[in-house]
Parts: structure tokens; C-alpha cells; sequence
């Protein structure tokens, strides 16, 4: 089947429209390289477009909700529902988005901070699928909380804005590296080797201090102290810093969720910017482009939703990913805020939703071309994506979506002028990915894996195309509009 670049049919006020929403999705990705961070300034823009929170609704005395009503529902600060009630009762289903907020990253360990031949260092843990050599000699930024003991809590966002340090992961020069590169990829770098050096600049220790009155002697209460700081002269002195600049303990680090990216903002790419080069663009695009299309979407019959999920890159575990029973239960509680909730109701809503599960796929490399078949590969610049199985190998854990759903989507995209493809993820025997569609496909949902192409997925620089994006958008608003 012939494919056909989408720039090539774009008028001029088409481009326009391109390019406003890429520099918003650009923005997008600069204030949301976390999960806490992506629900944040996603509530900023659902609160300024009318949006209310569910939890103000339940409170308020015989709150209720009609047709019309916005509401969103945040987790744990780290995943996010939206609703938009529609003109038909929920009992009839609604029309639902779902992608993941979390990205392949370094996370920092409870017990991190060491000093190891003059410099210091936070020790991590990868989160993810990611090449680990990736990751080394890179500018790196520390996003994050730090949850205190006396309930407060400090946000971290450093090495991001212009003077700030960054932070980085060493590697072997290559005069001495002649037995690492030996090794396989998997090898070269180890896992435990993923440490950032956050410091290398002592500070001085041993000035003796008069106690004050009823105070033991610095030799009696400090000698032991003292030989330690001396001993770990620089972490001491990273120590130091973090107690004067945001108050944090030591100790602190045990009640942290600090993860660590790629330093900078997102970028144009190629000498005709046709490109957005970002980290987390898996699966930021698609969160990206669902909940703004379902702000843009006209007024619709069905009720719309957009599920914005945690965990997915680990499995959509925990209380925050998609395993868990949060959009269930936030469902149930919409649902009686509608008079229609009962057990029945609920699963007769679920049971008759249709969802894309909003997730990227694989672009076509050329200079990987073996690990691709070129008739079921996505294209950069080839439009919205649309995976009808995915999973490994002998499609083992995949939603293998209804063909008559398919043809559904095809109908209604096609009629809306909206440029797509289908796509596997790569050959067959080479491995395989998984998305959250299965696990809203356990409820009898019509569901399909429907994203953009991306290329060096899971790298800590990803790349699609602008017009991927933007028909991505457009896709997702027809979809909102139209399925039923």
C-alpha cells in the first residue's frame, strides 16, 4: 500500500497551526520532565479552561454533575483523569484517551550521598528500559520532591536554568578502554555504575570552637565528628549545601523521589526544524496531544475521558498505575454525581467505551533497517500511528484489537481528513513492547494502541516529527468527536 508523507498536503494555514502547537508541546516537555511535574502544569491549563476538581464537586452539598461539566481527578500527584459529561447517559460509555506521564530515567536511591576518591556522589537505580551507556558524559539534571518528617515538602528542580550546575556520570577514556569495549552493550556499562558526581571541592574542617557555657568541649563531644568530616571532606560540604540552600537532611533522602534526566529543553531539529529533539517524548506526546484534544473537542453526545497514567515503563504497577483501581473508582464516583451510579451501571459504562490507548511506536531507521519490516513500520512523518497488536514475539501480553473496530477508526479518520499508518513495532522475532490498552481491554472495551512514530525511543534524546504531532492532535480530537 502506497504511504505518503503528510507534509507534502498541508496548506499554509495548516502549517501555521503545526508550528503553534509544536512550540506548546515544546513547552509541554520543558515544565514537565516528571510525572508530579506533567500533572501540574496540566491542572494549571485544565483550571484555567473551566476544568473543576472532583474532589471540591463531592465536597460541595448535593453536588451534582450535568452535561457540559468538567471535571479531573489527581492521584497521588502523579496520575491524572479528566472528564468532559456528555449529552447521553455514562451507563452508554464514553469515548476515552489513555496514555502514560512516566519516562525511562535514573532514580536516586534512599541512601545515595557517598564520597569515593575526591568526588561525591548519588548513588541510583534506572527506572525503565534504557542503554545504560546512554547515559554517561551527559549533562544531567535532579528533579524531584523531598517529603520531611514534619509534613513539609521541598521540590527540587536543578541544573535546568541558565547558571545552574549540572551533573553528570563519568566514563573510561578511551587510552584505557581497550578491554571495556569488549564487553557486550549491556556490559560496558553496569547498572551500579549509573552514579552522578554532584561534587569534587573539600571544604576545610578542624577549627576549633569555644563551647558555650555547660556545653562538653569540641575534643570531648566533636573529635569523632571531626575526623569524619575530615574523612569525607567533600561530601560534607555537598551536605552543607543542601541543609543552607533547601534545608534537607541527610536523613531526608529516605522520604525522596528525586529522579534524574537529561539536562535542557526540548529543540527544534534539522536545518528545516522539522523535528522535535526532547527528552520523555515517550509518552509525553501522546498525553500531550490527548488532553489538548479533548480541551479543543466540539460538543459531544458521548461523555469524553482522558486517562493520563503512572508506572507504565515498570508495568503499570503501584497505586498510581494503571493496575490499580483508581480510574475504576473514579468512574463510580463520577457516575454518582450523575444519579446513575450502581454496580451494574459501572460495568455496562466500562464494558462499552472506546479507547485509543495512546502510546509512540518505533520509526523506521535506515541505518538499523535489519530490525524492521518495512511494509508494518511507522515513518516519521507518515501520521498518527496505529498499532492493532503489540507485545512479544508471538504477540504474548498484547490487546490484539477487533478488526471491526478498526475499520470503525478508519471510517471516522478518513472522513475527518486525518493522515494515518499501522505499524508493528519492529520484526517479530526481535522482542516486542507493551502499552496499558490490555489492561482497559479487561473490562470488554473496544481499545487500539494509537500514538506517534518516535525515534531513539527510551534514548535520553528522542525524536518525532512535527506533523506526527500535530495529526496525532487532530486524529485524537476527531476520534473524541465522532466514535460511537
Amino acid at each position: 500500500m502506497e504511504r505518503k508523507n503528510v507534509w507534502l498536503g498541508y496548506q499554509e494555514d495548516q502549517l501555521a497551526r503545526l508550528e503553534t502547537l509544536n512550540r506548546e508541546y515544546m513547552d509541554f516537555l520543558d515544565n514537565g520532565k516528571t510525572e508530579r511535574e506533567c500533572v501540574g502544569t496540566i491542572v494549571e491549563t485544565l483550571e484555567a479552561s473551566g476544568y473543576r476538581e472532583l474532589e471540591r464537586v463531592l465536597a460541595e452539598e448535593g453536588g451534582r454533575l450535568k452535561t457540559g461539566d468538567k471535571v479531573y481527578r489527581v492521584w497521588m500527584d502523579k496520575t491524572i483523569v479528566i472528564f468532559r459529561i456528555g449529552k447521553k447517559t455514562l451507563t452508554d460509555g464514553m469515548n476515552v484517551l489513555g496514555a502514560h506521564i512516566d519516562s525511562p530515567r535514573l532514580d536516586i536511591k534512599q541512601d545515595p550521598l557517598y564520597e569515593e576518591g575526591g568526588f561525591a556522589y548519588l548513588d541510583t537505580h534506572y527506572y525503565g528500559g534504557v542503554k545504560k551507556y546512554q547515559w554517561v558524559t551527559i549533562p544531567l539534571a535532579i528533579h524531584g520532591v523531598v517529603a520531611k518528617k514534619d509534613g513539609s515538602t521541598v521540590e527540587l528542580r536543578v541544573g535546568e536554568e541558565a547558571g545552574e550546575p549540572v551533573f553528570f556520570i563519568s566514563d573510561l577514556l578511551i587510552h584505557l578502554a581497550q578491554e571495556q569495549m569488549e564487553k557486550k552493550a549491556s556490559k560496558v556499562i553496569e547498572g551500579e555504575a549509573l552514579d552522578i558526581i554532584v561534587g569534587s571541592r573539600p571544604i576545610q574542617v578542624g577549627k576549633k570552637e569555644q563551647p558555650s557555657a555547660g556545653e562538653a568541649s569540641s575534643e570531648e563531644k566533636g573529635e569523632d565528628a571531626e575526623k569524619k568530616a575530615a574523612k569525607e571532606a567533600v561530601k560534607t560540604g555537598i551536605l552543607n549545601i543542601l541543609k543552607e540552600t533547601y534545608g534537607i537532611q541527610e536523613e531526608d533522602f529516605l522520604s525522596a523521589e528525586l529522579e534524574v534526566v537529561p539536562a535542557g529543553g526540548a529543540r527544534e531539529a534539522g536545518f528545516d526544524r522539522s523535528m522535535v529533539l526532547a527528552y520523555g517524548q515517550d509518552d509525553r506526546v501522546c498525553a500531550f496531544t490527548s488532553f489538548k484534544a479533548l480541551l479543543d473537542a466540539g460538543e459531544t453526545d458521548r461523555t469524553l475521558c482522558c486517562i493520563l497514567s503512572d508506572k507504565e515503563e515498570v508495568g503499570s504497577v503501584g497505586a498510581t498505575g494503571m493496575h490499580s483501581r483508581f480510574f475504576e473508582n473514579t468512574v463510580a464516583e463520577v457516575m454518582n454525581l450523575c444519579g446513575e451510579y450502581s454496580e451494574l451501571n459501572l460495568r455496562r459504562c466500562l464494558s462499552r467505551c472506546h479507547m485509543l490507548s495512546s502510546d509512540v511506536s518505533s520509526a523506521y531507521d535506515p541505518s538499523f533497517a535489519d530490525c524492521f519490516d518495512k511494509k508494518n513500520v511507522a515513518y516519521l512523518g507518515g501520521g498518527m500511528v496505529f498499532n492493532k497488536f503489540g507485545g512479544a514475539r508471538g504477540k504474548s501480553g498484547s490487546n490484539d484489537a477487533n478488526a471491526e473496530y478498526l475499520a470503525q477508526l478508519r471510517n471516522i479518520l478518513e472522513q475527518g481528513g486525518i493522515r494515518f499508518q499501522t505499524a508493528e513495532l519492529g520484526k517479530v522475532d526481535l522482542g516486542g513492547g507493551g502499552t496499558i490498552a490490555y489492561i482497559l481491554a479487561h473490562y470488554g472495551m473496544n481499545v487500539i494502541d494509537s500514538g506517534v512514530a518516535v525515534l531513539n525511543m527510551h534514548a535520553p534524546w528522542e525524536a518525532t516529527s512535527k506533523a506526527d504531532v500535530y495529526e496525532a492532535y487532530r486524529g485524537y480530537q476527531v476520534f473524541l468527536e465522532k466514535a460511537c
